[in-house]
């Protein structure tokens, strides 16, 4: 018989199979530029490919996942991620034209990715647990996506060291059988209801809310700051850095995903302890720390270490703006974690390209970008010191919004206590109280 018990743990290899369909492609961007001989700027525009899919998919998904219920969606997800990672492996080497391939086989697989974005957090959330531990299970259920970044990073270099990389297409075949055996659980596990129309917060009235339009911008930030270290990190330790294959990969993406592992699960064990809106501020001002270390020390393994702790720094981000907007907006339903994953994935895609479009700017030594390029430590001729630098305006904007949140939210509980009404903060007056973790 099954419980919600197994209905997490299928949840939990839900992220897993998201961190699959999302990291494994930029571990081989070196082989990609090698095969296929690909830019920087072409490789940068599949990572902007898988996010802006996955956003498209998040917007058509708000409109009929509350619905249709949540089963046949995430089933779908299952099948849409194995069958995109076996054309992975198979279609860019019978294609005339290899990138299109990739970009084929990215299209399906990224449509998987973007409805487990949608589907997964919300069934956790509707999941019977106490309000005031909402927080802290987000925290953990997202910290099982740094774990499935781990193996995909760590399992993915040791076997490509070991069978070559002419032997790559074994990696998106292996990998494909989770989302296979996954989906067989989501056949089987309970689900729960979805929230009806009836009772559902409608789109245009969160739209309204001043604190879900900051919602919005920390996950586009958000989504920015954690996917530019992430995505471009492997290839910044090889090029920028010169740091072999495997130990780049260790130390860098794998190492990243281990400490941002390590930060979801320590919220999630003592979340209820840690305010919020102070924790995420914390997190985004470590987290541009992290990016400028990176950047800018001329020592490999400093940077190297900046690479891999910004994993820690960005660890509450994501999960962190979700319980920010549910605890706010608790029948919100579907759509509006749905609606979260659409500026999530934006920023997902919009942060790696920048960064890649800067660094082809600053490599080809013209313009400001060239400038700044020319003042930074060698990295190669690759220009990824100055994306990366870049790039720090990310997790700057969260530490900006997110301490203009809590100012807000602050100065609301203190003039109404703790229900915050129209007139205080141009809101749905009547709202269920917010949770006191949120603001400290």
């Amino acid at each position: 018989m099954t419980t919600y018990d197994h209905t997490r743990r299928a949840c939990y290899t839900g992220y897993v199979t998201q961190a699959i369909v999302n990291n494994l492609a930029p571990l081989l961007f070196i082989v990609f530029q090698t095969r296929y001989q690909l830019p920087l700027e072409m490789l940068g525009r599949l990572v902007l490919l898988n996010f802006a899919t996955q956003l498209v998919t998040d917007i058509v998904a708000v409109k009929f996942v509350d619905r249709t219920g949540y089963r046949i969606p995430l089933v779908l997800a299952h099948v849409l991620s194995a069958l995109g990672l076996v054309s992975l492996a198979v279609v860019p080497e019978l294609s005339p034209s290899p990138y299109l391939g990739l970009c084929a086989a990215i299209v399906v697989y990224a449509v998987g990715g973007g409805l487990l974005e949608v589907l997964v957090s919300p069934v956790v959330d509707a999941l019977p647990s106490p309000q005031e531990g909402k927080a802290a299970a987000m925290s953990l259920l997202h910290s099982f996506y740094c774990w499935g970044q781990v193996a995909v990073v760590a399992g993915s270099t040791l076997l490509l060291a070991w069978i070559g990389q002419g032997a790559w297409q074994v990696l998106p075949v292996a990998w494909a059988l989770i989302p296979l055996v996954n989906m067989v659980a989501f056949l089987k596990v309970p689900l729960p209801a979805t929230v009806p129309d009836e009772h559902r917060t409608a789109l245009r009235e969160l739209f309204r809310a001043p604190a879900f339009a900051a919602a919005v911008v920390l996950m586009l930030c958000a989504g920015a700051a954690e996917l530019t270290m992430s995505q471009w990190s492997s290839l910044f330790a090889e090029e920028g850095l010169g740091v072999s294959k495997v130990w780049g990969d260790l130390a860098g993406p794998c190492l990243f995903a281990v400490l941002m592992g390590v930060g979801r699960i320590v919220y999630g064990l003592w979340g209820e302890r840690i305010p919020l809106v102070p924790a995420m501020t914390s997190c985004g001002a470590l987290a541009a720390v992290c990016y400028l270390v990176a950047c800018l020390s001329a020592d490999p393994v400093v940077s190297l270490v900046g690479c891999a702790v910004c994993g820690l720094a960005v660890s509450l981000l994501w999960p962190g703006t979700f319980s920010l907007a549910a605890a706010r907006f608790p029948l919100g339903g579907a759509a509006m974690f749905g609606v979260l994953a659409v500026f999530g994935d934006a920023g997902g895609a919009a942060g790696p390209w920048i960064a890649g479009a800067a660094a082809d700017a600053s490599a080809a030594a013209t313009g400001l970008l060239g400038d700044l390029s020319a003042v930074l430590p060698d990295d190669g001729g690759s220009g990824l010191r100055a994306g990366i630098l870049v790039a720090t305006a990310f997790p700057l904007a969260v530490v900006a919004v997110t301490l203009a949140y809590g100012i807000r939210a602050g100065r609301a509980g203190i003039v109404t206590g703790d229900i915050v009404t129209g007139d205080a903060d141009g809101e749905a007056a009547g709202d269920p109280p917010r949770d006191p973790r949120l603001t400290g």
